[in-house]
């Protein structure tokens, strides 16, 4: 047997094993490691601690300014921890107690400079002992110990600020500091950790002093940036301080769309004052038609009487339907469209044979002819002669019954839509001896006139003479066709005219709930007690029984659209509805509160809407669905609050009652409108199977909603499909159609999307449009399945064009090269990033899909808008050089 080795011997394997282990092992650094220049250092640095400590003044201030000198030179440019911080590391406590023992002079000023940089690494956490040292230290140029001291003391003046906020102490020594700080950072590009330290301090209005014209773009775009995260008043305090230095730096086009989107009037007129350039001021009509507000021009924004009426033109957005159809010839889509040529019903029957008329069929061919041809001015159903042979063979109208009479004349307005030219034509129909067709007609004067205005008020002339008409649906469609031509613009006359119906004890509800929706939709966002008021009173007057109906959630939802996006200023009116009737008193509240919020992304109100969520009740709950909608309306500002949002709703999904599963593909929808996200698609696709009828009526309603002018070959495949699942289901079949004609809207050249101008801004009047149709789809049977189908129009307020069309100084349509791709976030980021990626170019007029951005391809042309959406004046540059 071999003999087994002494592991403790002096050879064999025991001195492998030991060599082994040396060589894993390495040894600790030494002194002697050290190279001859850090060695040098570390013994320097030592023989200054120890001349600092030395009673003799001479020799403290010879060894202060050296060590000072030395840290200065390491920290400049701050990779890792500078060597002199390292050595300093043992020396700390000693000199902190050389600094307590020296008396006040400028030596121990001095010394407390240096102990404030060496704090930077070796204070205990929460001590702020840099920020200590400092104030009691020279006060030299902070700028000189280097950028991370300079970004560490920020840190610690916002903690010392709270704390002494709390404590109520004199902060004048902080601000001097923080103006230090600031004017460094924005010295060295850092205007995020500028802005940061100032909202932090609540200071906001430094900004002023040290931004400058090579970085006042950068600075506003992170100051609109972080707005979307602060609560109220502090967002409306960034906006304004970012109006200003826009306005300081005569950077017009950007201050008005900070004026638009604080819905300003004194700042959007104060930009016109200020700019003298009359192409610049056409450029902001622009932008102000497309924003959807009412606005007046007066002598003192614009002189010259002509031109001023040539501006006023564009502001009533007269041109809008001019600019369409030059898009849609140049895109090569103005042929007419059947409703068959949207079905495609040949794709999924091997031998289609004639199908057989019926009622609903055939309204909801009106509906789907409606959205499709949209603006195009023609369609192969209505405006056919009644000989035609390439249409329809006899009047579309009388092919429909009842209330799908005045649906049917009422799309007229639709097709004609933005076309005032087209209101001769529809005088056969509102002189009609049929109600339900002169019902229809009115409410198309409404449609067509929807985001025109005139001077002369056609629409009102002619609507309010029957809105005191003996027939209830007369009346109803006078007063919506009001609301739709007039959303936004505030008229003390509809007032007045709307009014007294509200206070009419004797008036149907059907005939109040449009009234008050309409006043909403008039004074939207504009907080007025008069129509508070008189919403308020008609919903106490009525009884219980009456309040049990559905379209009664008209009228709460016609008292939030007066305070959309006002936030805090909804709180008198909220206490108020405590008082209604307990059927209804939730159900105000909650929308009341969704109103309010609408696009601010508020945290805790999306809370306190999916609490109501989450409540299990089996009556009563008449609140949730619009509280489903609210955590939506909230939410749906910016991309991570969406998908934040997205997700609960999967959850609510997934453990809600019936009721709340009814709401959540509605809330789907306006999270994703005219974006069809694959995500949401899917689950809008396994909803529309679902074994309760009413939500897969939302969900293929929703589906037509997130796909809605964007053509998606998906979602027309899975409509496709689920027309023939439920062709034997008229009323989930009618569903369906409705969302092939929204998924088509406009042959593709249409959105509705309530965001514009890079998501920047939001159209009041165009969320109003949608929210009412998201709550008239709450009681999809009684609503959009009863006789009051015709409130689907109401998304003719939020129909806006998906172009960019160039025009020359003369507002004739040009084309140049534009490159469109996916828009890319650069708020804060170093240097002059590209805003798109994986681009392609384009001639003008071009179709901007969701989350897509232009830009212009050439430098022969400056454009005077600052984000490339609908119309955007191009003026000649004068420096190019053709090559």
């Amino acid at each position: 047997m071999a003999p087994v080795p002494d592991p403790n011997s002096v050879g064999g394997g025991g001195a492998k094993r030991d060599e082994a282990t040396t060589k894993v092992k390495p040894p600790k650094k030494k002194e002697e490691d050290l190279s001859e220049e850090d060695l040098e250092l570390k013994q320097n640095l030592e023989l200054y601690v120890k001349r600092v400590q030395d009673p003799n003044p001479e020799s403290q201030k010879a060894a202060l300014e050296s060590m000072s000198q030395e840290i200065r030179a390491s920290t400049s440019s701050m990779t890792s921890v500078p060597m002199p911080l390292k050595f300093l590391r043992p020396h700390y406590g000693p000199l902190k107690d050389c600094h307590l023992k020296m008396e006040e002079s400028d030596l121990k000023k001095l010394l407390a400079d240096i102990l404030s940089v060496l704090a930077l690494t070796m204070s205990a956490e929460g001590e702020r002992e840099s920020l200590g040292y400092r104030l009691t230290g020279s006060g030299g140029d902070i700028g000189s110990w280097g950028h991370e001291y300079v970004r560490n003391l920020a840190g610690e003046v916002a903690v010392e600020y709270t704390i002494r906020q709390v404590q109520e102490s004199s902060m004048m020594d902080l601000m001097d500091l923080v103006r230090q700080i600031v004017a460094f950072h924005m010295k060295h590009n850092a205007e995020t950790e500028a802005v940061d330290l100032l909202m932090e301090v609540e200071d906001l209005d430094l900004l002023l002093d040290h931004v400058g014209r090579t970085n006042f773009r950068r600075t506003c775009n992170y100051l609109t940036s972080a707005t979307r995260y602060r609560p109220w008043p502090d967002d409306m305090v960034a906006l304004d301080i970012a109006y200003m230095i826009y306005m300081k730096f005569k950077a017009y086009p950007n201050a008005l769309q900070i004026a638009l989107l604080l819905d300003n009037m004194q700042y959007v007129k104060k930009v016109f004052t200020s700019c003298t350039n009359l192409l610049r001021k056409k450029q902001f009509c622009y932008m102000i038609s497309r924003h959807g507000i009412t606005f007046n021009l007066d002598p003192e924004m614009v002189e010259d009487e002509v031109d001023r009426s040539t501006l006023q033109e564009i502001v009533n957005n007269t041109k809008l339907n001019e600019g369409y159809l030059t898009l849609a010839r140049d895109i090569d889509v103005m042929e007419a469209k059947r409703p068959e040529d949207i079905y495609k019903d040949h794709f999924l029957r091997a031998n289609p044979g004639p199908v057989a008329d019926s009622a609903r069929q055939n309204l909801a061919a009106t509906f789907v002819n409606a959205f499709v041809n949209a603006g195009f001015c023609k369609d192969k159903l209505m405006t056919v002669p009644l000989d035609s042979t390439s249409g329809s063979d006899g009047n579309w109208i009388f092919k429909n019954k009842d209330d799908g009479k005045t649906s049917a004349s009422a799309s007229l307005g639709m097709i004609s839509l933005w076309n005032v030219e087209a209101l001769d034509e529809l005088d056969k129909y509102y002189t009609s001896s049929d109600k339900r067709v002169r019902a229809g007609a009115l409410l198309s004067v409404g449609i067509l006139n929807c985001g025109i205005k005139s001077d002369f008020d056609p629409a009102l002339a002619l609507l309010e003479e029957y809105i005191d008409n003996e027939d209830s649906s007369v009346r109803i469609c006078a007063i919506m066709g009001i609301g739709i031509a007039y959303a936004g613009s505030q008229k003390d006359q509809i007032k007045s005219s709307l009014s007294p119906i509200l206070n009419d004890i004797k008036a149907p509800l059907d005939v109040v709930a449009f009234a008050a929706l309409s006043l909403g939709m008039v004074y939207v966002g504009s907080c007025s007690d008069e129509v508070a008021q008189s919403i308020m009173f008609a919903l106490m007057d009525r009884n219980s029984a009456e309040l049990g109906e559905a379209l009664v959630r008209f009228l709460p939802l016609g008292l939030g659209l007066l305070y959309l996006g006002k936030q805090e200023s909804v709180e008198a009116t909220a206490e108020i509805s405590k008082t209604l009737c307990e059927k209804i008193r939730k159900c105000c509240e909650m929308t009341l509160l969704s109103c309010a919020y609408a696009g601010t992304g508020n945290v805790l109100k999306v809370q306190e809407l999916l609490d109501q969520c989450g409540e299990h009740l089996e009556k009563d709950n008449i609140h949730q669905g619009p509280a489903v909608l609210g955590v939506a309306i909230v939410a749906m500002s910016e991309e991570l609050g969406r998908d934040m949002a997205i997700r609960s709703l999967e959850h609510v999904l997934q453990y809600g009652e019936l009721n709340i599963r009814r709401a959540v593909p509605l809330a789907l929808a306006l999270l994703c409108i005219s974006n069809p996200k694959m995500n949401v698609m899917d689950t809008l696709s396994r909803l529309s199977h679902d074994t309760d009828s009413e939500v897969a009526m939302a969900a293929i309603i929703s589906l037509g909603l997130i796909g809605a002018g964007t053509n998606n070959a998906r979602i027309a495949g899975m409509l496709r499909n689920l027309s023939s699942f439920y062709e034997k289901d008229a009323s989930l079949l009618f569903c369906v159609r409705i969302a092939q004609g929204l998924l088509h809207m406009g042959k593709g050249l249409l959105t509705l999307n309530p965001f514009h101008s890079d998501r920047v801004l939001l159209s009041p009047t165009a969320l109003a449009g949608i929210m009412t149709l998201l709550h008239a789809c709450l009681d999809m049977k009684s609503i959009i399945l009863g006789e009051y189908h015709y409130v689907l129009y109401f998304l003719a307020l939020a129909m806006q064009p998906r172009m960019m069309l160039t025009v020359d100084e003369n507002l004739k349509p040009i084309s140049v090269p534009v490159r469109v791709g996916q828009a890319v976030d650069v708020v804060g980021q170093a240097g002059r990033p590209r805003t798109i990626t994986g681009f392609q170019t384009y001639e003008t007029p071009v179709l901007l899909a969701a989350g897509e951005r232009a830009e212009l391809a050439t430098d022969k042309y400056i454009p005077l808008s600052p984000v490339l959406e609908g119309f955007v004046i191009l003026r000649e540059n004068p420096n190019y050089r053709e090559e």
